[in-house]
């Protein structure tokens, strides 16, 4: 029951869109992503969930990930990499 919840939370936050204004976005903190389309519990369905290393980073972690679509510095990426790897027992 845990899920309803977390999806209910996360919903009354501030919620932002692409393409967003930086400026607006916290200095620091955890990324929720929805999608269009994607629903659940009544609402948006949560696709993506990241953080960012370092204080203040956060910003350039939104406009790194989802601006400048620098796909070698996703870890969530590279995890699913790994796992596909590791699952065809590939090194």
């Amino acid at each position: 029951m845990f899920c309803p919840e977390l999806h209910g939370l996360v919903r009354r936050g501030t919620l932002h869109t692409f393409p967003f204004d930086s400026a607006r976005l916290p200095v620091n903190g955890i990324y929720v992503l929805f999608e269009r389309g994607e629903e659940c519990h009544d609402g948006g369905r949560i696709v993506r969930v990241g953080t960012h290393t370092g204080d203040g980073q956060l910003r350039s972690r939104m406009l790194q990930h989802f601006v400048n679509e620098n796909k070698d510095r996703s870890i969530f990426r590279k995890n699913i990499g790994r796992a596909l790897l590791n699952r065809d027992r590939d090194p």
